[in-house]
This record gives C-alpha cells, sequence and structure tokens, in this order.
C-alpha cells in the first residue's frame, strides 16, 4: 500500500497545506495540482514578462519551508507546478536545496510544451491580435514514474493530466505497466479525487450544513493505493472535514462527462466504480475496469482573445427595469465607435419596501470586449461616468471605472499521441524516452447504462430539488458539466427519470438554446450533464456571471420541483 497526500487543487490553494500534510500523519508521496485552464494563461503571461518564469512560484516558496522536512522525512514530492517552465523550476529547487545544505534528488517531466510546433498542426492562427500564448499536451503518468524510479525526492512536470499525479508514483512503486489498465484505472479514479484538494474531504459540498463547524478548516485528502488499484480516500487524524461517500460522490462527478474518463495511460470507466463507507472519513474506491487509452491525446490552447471591461450601475427603488433601459440608450448612444461587444445583465437583487438602501438595490452590469483595448478603455468609461449627473435618479456605480484588461481563450484540440515524445529527465542527468506502447485488447466491459425501474406513484410536494439531491458543477473550455445525485435508491430512481435534458432545460433557461448530453452513473446513484457552450469561449474570457460554472449546481438545486413526499 502506497500512501499518497494532496497538498494543493489549484494555483493559489491554501499554502500552509504542504507542511500540514507533511506533518499530520504518514505518508510516502505528496503530491500538488497547480495548472487549470486559466492557469496556463497566467502562467503563459508571466513567461512573455520573464523567460525564465511560466512555472507556479508559489511552490518554490512552499518548498522553502518544507524541502528539508520531506526529505528528512521520506516523503516523495510530485507536482505539476513546473507549468510552462518546468526545466527552471527544477533548477531552482536544485539552487534551494543547494542553500539549505539538503540532499535532494530532482527531476523533472518535459514534451508537452509545443508551441515551437504551433504553425507545423496549424494552430497560429490568422489574427495577429489574438496571437497564440501557449499549446501543451496533456501527458501521462509514465514519465512521472521514470524520474522516481531512478531515485527522485522532488518530481516536477510541466502540463499532464492531474490524476497523473497519483497513478505516476502508484505505477514505480507498483510495478505497473501500459498493460495493467484495471489498476492504472483505479490509480485514475484515485488521482482524480484527490487532484482538487479539501473538495474531497468536504469542500464545495452541498450538503455542508449537515457538519456544523467541522468543514471550517478542512483537511486536504490522502489516498492508500493499493496494488491491484484499489484504493481508500481518507485524511489525516484530526483534522478538519468529512469523507464519506458523497463527499468522494462529488468530486468523481466534478469535470467528468460520459462513464469513459479518458486519458492518456488508460480509459477509466466511472460507471463500473464502486465506493463503500470503510469506516470514519474512510471511502474505498474498488471495482474499476479500465480500457485502452485513445490513440491522441488532448492539446490545450491558450490565445489572448482580446480586451474587456465591466461596469455596474447600482438602480435603486422604483422603476427598476425602466432606469435599466434609461441607462442602456445613454451609454450606447454616446459612444461613437462602439466594443465589438456590450452585454448588458440585469440582477434584481431589490426588494419592495426595503429596511436598507442595499435590499432595495438592483445590479445592472455591461460587460464590453474588443480586440482593440482602447474600445474598451477609457473610451467606455469616460462616456458612463459623464452620465453622472445626467442619468437615472440615483446613479452611481459600485467601484471606480478600471483600465480594460486582456483576456484569453482556450481551445482544445487532439493530437496523435505518436507526435509528442515524453521526456523524464532523471535526478543527477541522464533522461528516458517515454513512447506509447501497444495496447492491449480492451477488456470486456459493462454498456451503456439503463435506467432504474419507475419510481412508485405517490403524493408530492412542490420543493427544492436540493432538498434531496446533491450537485457539483465546474468547466471544461467553453463547456459546463453538471453532477447530480441521489442520497437513496428510492431518490435515484426517481432523479433518473425526472432530472431529463428536457426538463434540465426548464429548470435553468440559460441553457434551453444548448446541446445538453446526460449520462447514467447507476452505481453513484448520478446523472452527469455537459452543457456544450455555455461558457463561450473558457473561463479566460470571463463569457458570463459564474464564469467557471461552479455554482452552476447550486442554481440548479435551488429550483423548485415535484418531489415525492416519501423522499422528504
Amino acid at each position: 500500500m502506497l500512501r499518497i497526500g494532496n497538498a494543493s487543487g489549484f494555483y493559489g490553494d491554501r499554502f500552509a497545506a504542504f507542511r500540514e500534510m507533511l506533518t499530520g500523519g504518514p505518508l510516502d508521496v505528496l503530491t500538488g495540482d497547480y495548472l487549470a485552464e486559466l492557469t496556463m494563461l497566467i502562467l503563459a503571461r508571466d513567461r512573455l514578462r520573464d523567460p525564465r518564469l511560466g512555472y507556479a512560484r508559489t511552490f518554490l516558496r512552499q518548498a522553502e519551508e518544507c524541502l528539508a522536512e520531506a526529505v528528512d522525512r521520506g516523503v516523495r514530492i510530485v507536482v505539476n507546478a513546473g507549468g510552462l517552465n518546468p526545466a527552471r523550476l527544477a533548477e531552482a529547487l536544485g539552487e534551494l536545496a543547494d542553500r539549505q545544505g539538503v540532499r535532494a534528488r530532482i527531476g523533472h517531466v518535459t514534451g508537452d510544451e509545443l508551441l515551437p510546433r504551433a504553425a507545423e498542426f496549424g494552430w497560429t492562427g490568422e489574427d495577429p491580435r489574438r496571437p497564440l500564448l501557449a499549446a501543451n499536451a496533456y501527458l501521462g503518468a509514465f514519465g512521472i514514474a521514470e524520474c522516481l524510479r531512478a531515485g527522485a525526492d522532488v518530481v516536477v512536470t510541466g502540463r499532464v493530466t492531474d490524476a497523473a499525479l497519483v497513478a505516476g508514483p502508484g505505477i514505480a512503486h507498483h510495478g505497473w505497466t501500459p498493460a495493467d489498465l484495471d489498476a492504472l484505472a483505479g490509480a485514475v479514479v484515485a488521482g482524480h479525487v484527490l487532484e482538487c484538494g479539501a473538495q474531497a474531504t468536504g469542500g464545495n459540498y452541498a450538503f455542508f450544513a449537515e457538519h456544523g463547524q467541522a468543514l471550517d478548516h478542512p483537511g486536504f485528502p490522502l489516498a492508500e493505493l493499493h496494488a491491484d488499484g484499489s484504493s481508500v480516500i481518507t485524511k489525516h487524524p484530526g483534522t478538519g472535514g468529512v469523507v464519506n461517500v458523497e463527499t468522494v460522490t462529488a468530486q468523481l462527478l466534478y469535470e467528468t462527462g460520459g462513464p469513459r474518463y479518458l486519458g492518456p495511460d488508460v480509459t477509466a470507466r466511472l460507471d463500473t466504480v464502486t465506493l463503500t463507507q470503510d469506516g470514519p472519513d474512510r471511502v474505498r474506491i474498488d471495482g474499476v475496469r479500465g480500457e485502452a487509452p485513445p490513440d491522441t491525446l488532448k492539446v490545450g490552447l491558450n490565445r489572448l482573445g482580446g480586451y474587456r471591461n465591466e461596469l455596474v450601475f447600482v438602480l435603486t427603488g422604483l422603476d427598476i427595469e425602466a432606469k435599466a433601459a434609461f441607462v442602456q440608450r445613454q451609454l450606447t448612444g454616446a459612444l461613437t465607435d462602439p466594443p465589438a461587444e456590450l452585454r448588458w445583465t440585469l440582477a434584481r437583487t431589490d426588494h419592495p419596501d426595503a429596511d436598507t438602501e442595499e435590499r432595495a438595490a438592483a445590479l445592472l452590469r455591461v460587460t464590453a470586449r474588443d480586440p482593440q483595448e482602447a474600445k474598451v478603455g477609457r473610451a467606455l468609461t469616460a462616456a458612463a461616468v459623464e452620465l453622472g449627473l445626467a442619468g437615472y435618479p440615483g446613479f452611481h456605480l459600485t467601484a471606480p471605472p478600471g483600465p480594460a484588461a486582456p483576456y484569453g481563450v482556450f481551445e482544445a484540440r487532439e493530437l496523435d499521441a505518436k507526435q509528442i515524445e515524453q521526456l523524464a529527465h532523471l535526478p543527477g542527468g541522464g533522461r528516458v524516452t517515454v513512447r506509447p506502447e501497444p495496447r492491449p485488447a480492451d477488456p470486456v466491459a459493462p454498456g451503456e447504462a439503463q435506467l432504474p425501474p419507475a419510481p412508485d406513484r405517490g403524493p408530492t410536494r412542490r420543493a427544492p430539488l436540493g432538498l434531496v439531491a446533491g450537485a457539483r458543477s465546474g468547466d471544461k473550455g467553453g463547456d459546463a458539466n453538471l453532477g447530480v445525485w441521489a442520497r437513496s435508491e428510492a431518490g435515484w430512481r426517481w432523479l433518473a427519470h425526472t432530472l431529463t435534458t428536457d426538463r434540465l432545460r426548464e429548470l435553468l433557461p440559460e441553457t434551453a438554446p444548448l446541446t445538453i448530453e446526460r449520462h447514467l452513473l447507476p452505481n453513484l446513484r448520478a446523472v452527469n450533464f455537459t452543457i456544450r457552450g455555455l461558457l463561450g469561449e473558457g473561463v479566460a474570457a470571463q463569457a458570463r456571471f459564474d464564469p467557471q460554472a461552479k455554482a452552476l449546481g447550486e442554481w440548479l438545486r435551488s429550483r423548485h420541483v415535484d418531489i415525492p413526499e416519501a423522499l422528504l
């Protein structure tokens, strides 16, 4: 059994988590996930300013505090904090180790960087105002394993799949080969549960109110990973948070789509996952089946999309709709050369006969986007400010107008895996090329999930969906993922028959014109939706109020439906 912990779910996560995980209990490996689609854009802009940057600098500061302790304890560290410059981060870690007198062996993985080859693949684009800033393939876990087998105390990667941070140590420790598809699939599922840190221990949990103050400072998760790929998800003793079947279910549904979870090393069948409560704060994951991975790798492209700005007008008291229409006419008319896009959103946060001014106010947001910075900069903000004494009664803004800011767009592509060379740079020198290997035939796997038996008829009550179902949502490029799970078998029968794609469109009108895919995951008592195009060109483009769809699930849970009284 290998004990693998996580200390970071994103760039900016709890800084103290590395020390908390190192000192809170026994570990063999400590991982940190720093990369997301938005993070890659941030790192690309860092690299534009200084070619020696492009990595997650937070990790280097965490290493200053914790590297010596990790080496003393024999805990190996695996992180994707290398971002766009893993070689430089590995070099900086070596310099840090020398300054501190720590004998740390450092390896790193490269091969994901494809920006120099962008023209070869036709990715450069025709608009010079939207330059490509980063192009990275999502690599697998075998490069990490090579570094660990060579004795690395720390392994730094660039863009690998999040789950690779867990699967790599599992491969090195248990000796798995590319043919061990079920074991690899189990490790990928464990890695997916760990990758977002405290989301597996009660963070962002739909039923947080049931646990009082236990979730105020959740500990970070760890997995006890066994040779067959099964695992137990838990946390260090005495830490906050909770690990139960539902917290793990929520994380399994996060940012996934159908039953086949594709990856560079294996395709994990999410419809084979079995979760069992194995004691307090312990959830066993087993039964995971694996199939051969696809012949292609996912590639993430980040490019400059243009410039954006945002103003929020406060509308107070009476005639809210008329005030909104008034200021829209005024501002639009004042712009002699308007931006390419002006998007208006009125949030009716006002209450009648309110006892405070804030409760009497609504918010009118205008978002402007254009390839030219000037059109969404002073030309826009000056026109808005000039309405101050000539506009609707009570005119004011939530904040002084700011300058235009660049925004990015994300595109996902696919590339033949044979066109990408993954390199494991071993501690002490030398490197190993990791190439795709022939895969065995797919194992016999379950077919598409069938609907459970229809629920029994009975009296219903109009109530929020969230009284009987949990949800978690997030982003995948321009698409949104929305997973919903039932809390009982009877609830699952009702949910599977009730929450169809048509019903989802009714409950979330914003999704009505979009393509929606629905997948059933009976083992998890869950329905998983992919909503195509809800997020426009991705989180960095900030195309909607909640640009990462983080609260989409909570919006759905607040909608009222007819629920069988037997479930309430």
